[in-house]
């Protein structure tokens, strides 16, 4: 590994004053420091706690594509890592930063580690996570999959639907939950029934504030009233008067994609792919040929 000039120069006086770092951005936003140094350090307009319990084990890096993997150790406490800020998945994909750094003058230091949180064990008041490296994303498999229904994401780039456009959310306060995952509304806007199915269901206050879950139903019944039911529990509790946020779902097929979203244009599937029954065709000398099933 090759180090700055500056940073290279006080490694080779031989007497160092060098301590590790450690910076951890949740995708919420929030971002924390970390050091093993004696003394608060701050750089890079991030403040790095000592005392924080978090340690890092040997770094295993590589050349070529292979996974440069890691592991940190960590005490939960109620200032730092919370165990219910693990278990509601707030650290799920966190990215993180570790230097070396030099703890007299921060300006030298060196960035040896940058990827992203993986799987988190915890137990007897402490947590384990391992650390995975930018090589990580290149032994997924990726490719396009030829499919009648859409292969984008609502929303993203592929998709280039405004999710937030009016008429396909709704912000509400919640009235009664069951279990972080089923919710009822007495009240509720204009929306045809089923419109959430499939949809974001992200909490904007409260414990659970920030949390997503995944619409799986979406019924209204003879008084008017709505219930939201999730595919799974939120990671924290939701209370009445909590806001939320509902957007419209899809469910990728290119009527929905036209006739809900008018967004046939930026369709990812391909909806005139012929089917199995296709392939197993043969010509006959009566009837349409058509490519439908041939058993009617």
């Amino acid at each position: 590994m090759s180090y700055p000039e500056d940073f290279q120069a006080h490694m080779a006086t031989g007497c160092t004053t060098v301590a590790r770092a450690w910076a951890v951005a949740r995708k919420d936003g929030r971002q924390l420091g970390f050091t093993d140094h004696d003394g608060t350090l701050v750089f890079e307009g991030i403040t790095f706690e000592p005392d924080s319990g978090m340690t890092a084990r040997a770094l295993a890096q590589g050349t070529g594509l292979s996974v440069d993997n890691s592991e940190a150790y960590g005490a939960l406490s109620s200032d730092a890592i919370r165990e219910e800020d693990i278990l509601a998945g707030r650290y799920d994909g966190a990215e993180v930063r570790s230097w070396l750094v030099n703890w007299a003058d921060v300006s030298q230091r060196a960035l040896i580690f940058r990827g992203t949180f993986g799987e988190i064990s915890r137990g007897a008041g402490a947590f384990t996570v391992e650390l995975r490296g930018l090589t990580e994303p290149l032994g997924q498999e990726k490719g396009q999959i030829y499919h009648p229904r859409c292969s984008a994401i609502l929303g993203d780039r592929r998709c280039k639907f405004a999710t937030l456009t009016e008429g396909y959310f709704a912000e509400i306060a919640v009235e009664t939950v069951q279990d972080a995952r089923v919710f009822r509304f007495d009240a509720f806007a204009d929306f045809a029934e089923r419109w959430f199915e499939k949809g974001r269901f992200q909490v904007l206050s409260g414990k659970a504030a920030g949390l997503i879950g995944i619409i799986k139903n979406d019924r209204t019944a003879a008084d008017g009233s709505r219930t939201i039911e999730l595919w799974q529990r939120l990671g924290a509790e939701v209370s009445a008067g909590d806001m939320v946020r509902l957007e419209a779902g899809c469910d990728r097929r290119a009527e929905t994609c036209r006739m809900k979203f008018d967004n046939f244009l930026n369709f990812r599937g391909f909806p005139h792919i012929p089917g199995e029954d296709w392939l197993t065709s043969y010509p006959v000398s009566s009837g349409t040929n058509d490519g439908g099933s041939l058993f009617k």
